[in-house]
């Protein structure tokens, strides 16, 4: 039997895990953390459970291919429910009035109606070009290296509203589009959906699948999910090597040899999958020896291929609230700063819909402001000082606490910091590039990328994982986990089981 070593146990590498296991070979994941999961996690605080994730599971309607492949690795099932939250994001506008962009799309647009009329033409596009989307199915079948010319067509075909939707709004700016807008608050929820310089186009896509379902929340929550996951895999007799991550690859004759690692084991095998962070993999592991262009031109040029991270401010509360919508971005009445950037905007998450994440009568927030490349310097710069770094921490945590006291003063006294995760906390956990959440931002200078996750020079050794797709996140995590194993069945010849 062929082994296979899987760097890296998050979402990609416990995928590539159970296929390989279903296809026939040896498997064991090497994880750094003692938990598995990678970046699809939780922890525990004060008797809280914070999620560290999920925002939003592609791939939660029944019956298409990706929810498909979710119920295979056993992320989600008959017994796992479902959250289909009413809105995606409930906008406050400076003058209190409120934009929701609701799953059902008849009444968001009706919605939109009723506040502004005159914004009709607009309108009527913006839910015109959301439902033309909602036919589109991310592609989780062969990876385009290993498709013939007919498939090629095949796929090419079925994503034509995919290619003219970024052929329309590819190259525009949400500000630039936000203009067609004649009402300040339709305006204002579009040109905060995302940072500056993100295409329009990403706010079409991201509801899409929202408004037909195929973006919703597993219950349980992110580690929730993941555990589901490492089950599967260990009921298929997969072996897991916890708190051992792989520094260093023995290489000889274009062929990795050995994984060693931090606990002083080593791990040899017929194939080597990194399914861990890019960055991490060609400049660390292969130690630059093997640079790949099309990743190196991401990294050298970071203004057109940000790297999204996040603050994530955990918060507890006394209480259990129940007019607060699931996702609230309303405006900050005394502005702070962070690195920098003003903040004049919070975006509150309520899981009042998890009653487990808190204790009996309480109820679990966060709160999530977007990191970049300026930011990760300023956190990388103040950790040195580790007395400052928990001081900054400590700060935000009170801002954003007055800040939601403020907007709702019936909170006043009852809300407590839990935890501040930074650009750091995914760093040092996770060898995440930069602090970075998902992969290389999709602006409007940036292009595409679908790397087959091979390696120049090396034959036994492939990339997996969300860095070799588009913007990266669990979907593509899971669907590049089970094109590694897809890849491997075609190196020995053996017709792969799905």
């Amino acid at each position: 039997m062929k082994k296979v070593v899987i760097i890296g146990g998050g979402i990609a590498g416990l995928t590539a895990g159970i296929f390989a296991r279903k296809n026939g070979f040896d498997s064991v994941i090497l994880e750094k953390h003692h938990t598995l999961g990678g970046e699809c996690t939780g922890w525990d605080r004060e008797g809280y459970h914070i999620d560290g994730c999920i925002h939003w599971l592609v791939g939660t309607k029944e019956g298409t291919p990706i929810n498909e492949l979710w119920k295979t690795v056993g992320a989600l099932g008959e017994d796992v429910k479902i959250h289909h939250h009413e809105s995606f994001l409930t906008y406050e506008h400076e003058d209190g009035q409120q934009v929701h962009l609701y799953r059902d799309l008849d009444r968001l647009k009706s919605s939109w109606l009723e506040i502004s009329p005159e914004d009709e033409e607009a309108i009527e596009e913006f839910c015109n070009t959301i439902e033309k989307l909602q036919s589109f199915e991310i592609p989780v079948g062969k990876p385009m290296d290993m498709m013939n010319p007919i498939e090629k067509v095949k796929l090419m075909l079925s994503m034509k509203d995919a290619g003219a939707v970024l052929q329309k709004y590819g190259k525009v700016g949400l500000t630039e589009y936000a203009k067609n807008f004649k009402h300040p608050a339709l305006r204002g929820v579009l040109e905060t959906f995302l940072p500056d310089g993100y295409s329009a186009s990403m706010v079409f896509f991201a509801l899409a699948g929202f408004t037909k379902n195929q973006a919703s929340v597993p219950g349980g929550g992110s580690r929730a999910m993941a555990m589901r996951m490492k089950e599967r895999y260990l009921s298929l007799g997969g072996k897991i090597e916890p708190n051992c991550e792989v520094l260093d690859l023995e290489i000889e004759d274009k062929q990795v040899k050995k994984a060693i690692c931090s606990n002083g084991k080593a791990f040899t095998a017929d194939y080597f999958i990194a399914a861990i962070d890019a960055n991490f993999f060609y400049e660390k592991l292969l130690e630059g020896n093997y640079p790949d262009p099309q990743f190196q031109k991401r990294f050298e040029k970071p203004e057109d291929y940000p790297v999204p991270s996040e603050l994530r401010v955990a918060l507890g509360y006394e209480g259990i609230p129940n007019n607060i919508p699931r996702t609230l971005r309303f405006p900050v009445a005394a502005p702070f700063e962070v690195n920098g950037q003003t903040i004049d905007r919070l975006q509150l998450t309520n899981y009042n819909y998890e009653p487990q994440f808190a204790p009996e009568g309480k109820n679990f927030f966060s709160v999530t402001i977007n990191q970049f490349n300026d930011d990760y310097d300023a956190w990388n710069e103040l950790y040195k000082n580790k007395e400052a770094y928990r001081t900054e921490k400590e700060r935000i945590g009170e801002e954003i606490v007055k800040a939601i006291a403020t907007r709702f003063p019936e909170m006043e006294g009852k809300l407590k910091v839990l935890d501040v995760a930074t650009p750091k906390t995914f760093e040092r956990y996770c060898n995440s590039y930069r602090g970075g959440i998902i992969a290389f931002a999709p602006t409007l200078k940036s292009k595409s990328l679908d790397h087959p996750g091979k390696v120049k020079g090396l034959e036994n050794l492939q990339l997996s994982g969300q860095w070799l797709q588009g913007t990266g996140g669990l979907p593509t995590a899971l669907i590049t986990g089970k094109a590694s194993i897809m890849r491997l069945c075609k190196k020995e010849k053996r017709e792969f089981v799905q």
